[in-house]
């Protein structure tokens, strides 16, 4: 399989019921940290200002909450947390725009290291992802098929929409 995992490679065949040593607590550290940017957020910004982070940290909350509480999908969530890698640069982008650096080398380099840890990290891995669940239907059991399933199609949108923004705003001003 091309997409064999280089450190645990059942992880590529068995995202339920198989995961590396400490992904369930990197999960569950996870869940902690979503739901304090989640209240974070919720005292310290306003609602039109970061509504769509707060529903993107709900979803998340929900997918890797069950994941913790039943010890399964934890590999599927190992996964999606691959995605996390591009935050780096999103989160250093929004340094160099509160720092006034927006016409520096330093803003394009983040500029172009951004979109692409974001096609890589966030557009394929939601694919993957998606196709995963999709080619497993038979083998998930329909409530959590249709949780993952929700939310696939909330967090792919969301992602291909945030994809054009940064690709308006940093290449097409």
């Amino acid at each position: 399989s091309p997409h064999r995992f280089c450190l645990h490679p059942g992880l590529s065949e068995d995202l339920v019921g198989t995961h590396p040593p400490g992904a369930h607590s990197l999960v569950a550290v996870s869940v902690g940290y979503f739901l304090e940017d989640f209240v974070d957020m919720l005292c310290n910004q306003k609602l039109h200002q970061s509504w769509e982070l707060l529903f993107h940290h709900s979803v998340v909350i929900v997918c890797f909450g069950i994941a913790v509480l039943l010890h399964q999908y934890v590999g599927f969530a190992l996964v999606a947390l691959l995605v996390e890698i591009n935050s780096i640069f999103l989160h250093l982008r929004q340094i160099l725009l509160m720092a006034n650096l927006v016409h520096t080398t330093c803003y394009r380099l983040n500029s172009i290291v951004n979109l692409g840890t974001y096609v890589v990290f966030r557009i394929a891995t939601l694919a993957w992802m998606t196709r995963w669940l999709f080619l497993n239907r038979e083998n998930v059991p329909p409530a959590t098929y249709a949780v993952g399933t929700v939310g696939m199609a909330i967090m792919t949108p969301m992602n291909i929409i945030l994809f054009y923004r940064l690709l308006r705003s940093d290449f097409f001003k």
